[in-house]
């Protein structure tokens, strides 16, 4: 241990090892110099006790000679610290997006948006939370979207999920909504309404023929939905579970129901609405999470933000919604955003509820805007 004495500095070198080396100095800015005087130079001992008594007054500075120290990991298990997630923006979900992963799904979900910077105690999520007041003029936005939809003119009218099998007996009426409700992600009514048809035409919308059936013959019927050969896949599998442990019929329950692969809430809670007339949930698919976005009803968990997911959505809605307008909601929106308030260009010059709406005219403008920049660059 030695002393190096500098002018207006004073450094005082306590030792070294292989991984760090310390410094001591009696200024407020640090400052990493090397030892000016070999290891071996003799101090003198008036020097090392003037130094002992101003012990308390001095600061220590750590430089470490690798340049990432390796303990991050090590801190963060001490400190029971999560290590930071990044979000990615997420576009067309999987079709097993939203399975269903237990009761705890949507706090997780809401934990995880708030994003890393900002970090909030629990008993402050507590009391930031919604009190799940309705939006304002709610009740004239639902009756104007009525009164536009009730010329039944959308897909979703003639050829939705709720209408696949409906004339046949209740039994297999159910299990030809759970199918069509698979067959439905990420696929416009009129390709699902035809894979179905195609499935009946051919004996195949029963558990029994769907379990028999080569998976290479189900592909071909039921292309070209989003992601046929997964679900060609998941229907020969919730065939087989509806065979082996509801004899031939379909779950009744929405639990029950989240656990068939491909499976998730939208779905669940259709099924459980059509194939059981029990009404749990909200069934939100893209066009409802859209518009009720669009019309400021919904915001994640404690904040203003708009939701992410269309379970978000489902939440967020059913926290001020009235029950009795669960089950007609889906429909009355999806044929609203098939016709109207569409995800492009939305026709709000036609839409009787534009002056009630924050985002009217703003998806249209940007929309346009966008067409004339392509047109211009594809000129240039």
């Amino acid at each position: 241990m030695f002393v190096v004495s500098a002018t207006p500095l004073c450094w005082f070198w306590l030792g070294t090892n292989q991984n760090q080396r310390v410094l001591m100095s009696h200024t407020s800015k640090p400052c990493f110099s090397e030892p000016l005087l070999p290891s071996n130079t003799n101090i003198p001992s008036s020097v090392v006790e003037a130094s002992n008594s101003s012990m308390s007054q001095l600061r220590v500075y750590v430089r470490r000679r690798n340049k990432r120290p390796k303990i991050t990991m090590q801190l963060q298990q001490d400190h029971n610290l999560s290590p930071t997630h990044h979000h990615k923006k997420v576009g067309l979900p999987d079709i097993e997006e939203f399975a269903y992963k237990g009761e705890n799904q949507l706090n997780q979900s809401s934990k995880s948006a708030v994003g890393s910077e900002v970090t909030l105690m629990e008993s402050e999520v507590a009391s930031c939370r919604l009190s799940g007041e309705s939006p304002a003029h709610w009740e004239k936005v639902l009756e104007g979207i009525r009164k536009m939809r009730c010329s039944a003119d959308a897909p979703v009218d003639t050829m939705g999920c709720e209408k696949a099998g409906a004339t046949l007996p209740p039994k297999e009426r159910r299990f030809a909504v759970l199918v069509s409700s698979l067959l439905s992600s990420q696929t416009k009514d009129h390709v699902n309404h035809g894979a179905i048809q195609r499935l009946l035409q051919n004996g195949l919308l029963t558990p029994d023929a769907l379990n028999d059936a080569d998976e290479e013959t189900i592909k071909k019927l039921i292309y070209p939905v989003g992601f046929y050969t997964r679900k060609a896949t998941n229907l020969k599998k919730i065939a087989n579970i509806c065979l082996m442990k509801y004899d031939g019929d379909i779950p009744s329950s929405l639990e029950q129901l989240l656990l068939l692969p491909g499976i998730g809430p939208k779905m669940g809670h259709l099924v459980m609405n059509v194939g059981w007339n029990n009404v749990q949930g909200i069934c939100v698919d893209t066009h409802v999470h859209r518009i009720c976005n669009r019309l400021g009803w919904v915001s994640r968990l404690g904040t203003k933000q708009k939701t992410s997911t269309p379970e978000e959505t489902r939440e967020a809605l059913q926290r001020w919604l009235p029950r009795e307008e669960w089950d007609p909601i889906n429909p009355l929106l999806v044929g609203f955003g098939q016709t109207i308030c569409t995800p492009l260009r939305p026709r709000c010059a036609e839409c009787g509820i534009s002056e009630l709406c924050p985002a009217a005219f703003k998806d249209t403008s940007a929309s346009s805007s966008k067409s004339k920049n392509y047109r211009l660059k594809k000129k240039l």
